[in-house]
């Protein structure tokens, strides 16, 4: 059974056969860490949704010292490419078949700056993730606002949906909510919230309102560190 352990923000640890992933890994600077970059040493796959430094996060590092293979948009992974970093450049709607499973890219309303050298590049299009492996499904939205596209993620049968629920950046409790009501996934995990003061919220709040919309789902809280069988 995968599992996926919540490393705080909006970064995971998401285990399966063949798989031994990171999903936007800022574990350095980020107040919430349940773990440190050196603490990955045999990782094979980081799932990167966009090149803001709270996602980013550590994915250089670890990439390089573990080799392993970081998927993104194609622009972005072009950029890593070219620091020697193993690369599946991909695109929204597309999906595609690895030794561990599958990874579809999905829409993320949001930007996707490179900044190098102070100075901001165009990086591709955020994006978000569904991640199938052990034929089970994760959806990461990454950083993203309410969208109609959420309702074709339906079709999808979504095991466990990470939404942001923090609002300013991205969705808020009650976008969030209505995002679990079009998705319908089996349990839904609140992320990218507390961590800085524009994005508090409660994810009791969200919990309620997301259970009212969609019952059928298992909204589940989880503290840095966690790990959630699915």
């Amino acid at each position: 059974m995968p599992k996926l352990r919540y490393l705080g923000h909006s970064a995971f640890y998401i285990e399966g056969t063949g798989l031994k992933g990171l999903i936007d890994p800022f574990l350095t600077g980020n107040p919430l860490a349940a773990a440190k970059a050196a603490d990955f040493t045999d990782v094979n796959a980081i799932f990167l949704t966009h090149c803001h430094g709270d996602h980013l996060g550590d994915t250089i590092e670890i990439a390089k010292r573990t080799g392993a293979t970081v998927f993104s948009c194609n622009e972005t992974a072009g950029w890593l490419a070219s620091q020697g970093i193993k690369v599946e450049g991909m695109h929204i709607g597309g999906r595609a078949r690895f030794e561990f499973g599958r990874v579809k890219l999905t829409p993320a309303w949001h930007g996707d700056p490179i900044i190098e050298d102070g100075k901001p590049r165009y990086g591709g299009v955020a994006c978000g993730f569904v991640i199938e492996v052990d034929g089970r499904k994760v959806y990461h939205s990454g950083d993203t606002g309410l969208t109609m596209e959420m309702k074709l993620l339906e079709a999808e049968k979504i095991d466990v949906a990470c939404l942001p629920i923090g609002g300013y950046f991205t969705m808020d409790y009650e976008d969030a909510a209505r995002a679990v009501e079009f998705i319908r996934p089996l349990k839904a995990v609140p992320m990218h919230y507390d961590t800085f003061p524009p994005i508090k919220a409660d994810p009791k709040v969200f919990a309620m309102q997301a259970h009212e919309n969609a019952p059928g789902t298992e909204i589940v809280i989880m503290k840095p560190g966690e790990t959630l069988e699915f």
